[in-house]
C-alpha cells in the first residue's frame, strides 16, 4: 500500500509541473513542447536547457521520494531503480502532459498575445 501512494505522489507532483509549465507555453506561443524538441533541430539545444530546468525538478523529486520509499520499505537503496522509476512515473508524463496541456491551452485562450510571445535567438542576448 505504502508503494501505490510513493508512485501516485511522483506522478502527481509530475502532474502539477506540468501543467504550470504548459499553461506558460501556451501564453507565450509556444509549440507543444516534446513535439517541437523532436521536429525543430535549430532551436533543440536551447530548448533541452530550457526544459532541464523544469523536467530536472520533477526528475530530482521523484529520485529523492524513491530513496525515501526504499530506505523505509526495502531497507536498501538500489540507484539503477531509482533512476529508472524516475524516468517512468515521473518524466514521461510530465513530457506528455505538458504537450497536452498547451495544446489545450492554446485553443482555450486563443492566439497568444504578440508581446508575450520571445523568439528563441532574443532569450540568449
Amino acid at each position: 500500500m505504502d508503494d501505490m501512494w510513493t508512485r501516485v505522489g511522483e506522478q502527481l507532483m509530475a502532474a502539477v509541473l506540468a501543467v504550470i509549465a504548459g499553461l506558460k507555453d501556451a501564453r507565450m506561443g509556444k509549440p507543444p513542447y516534446f513535439w517541437s524538441l523532436i521536429n525543430d533541430a535549430s532551436h533543440r539545444k536551447e530548448m533541452l536547457e530550457d526544459g532541464w530546468k523544469s523536467v530536472g525538478r520533477v526528475f530530482i523529486l521523484a529520485l529523492i521520494l524513491d530513496a525515501v520509499y526504499q530506505g523505509i520499505v526495502l531497507h536498501f537503496f538500489y540507484a539503477g531503480e531509482a533512476i529508472i522509476v524516475a524516468i517512468i512515473l515521473a518524466i514521461v508524463p510530465y513530457l506528455i502532459l505538458r504537450g497536452i496541456v498547451t495544446r489545450l491551452a492554446r485553443k482555450r485562450l486563443g492566439p497568444p498575445d504578440a508581446s508575450a510571445a520571445v523568439p528563441p535567438d532574443s532569450a540568449r542576448r
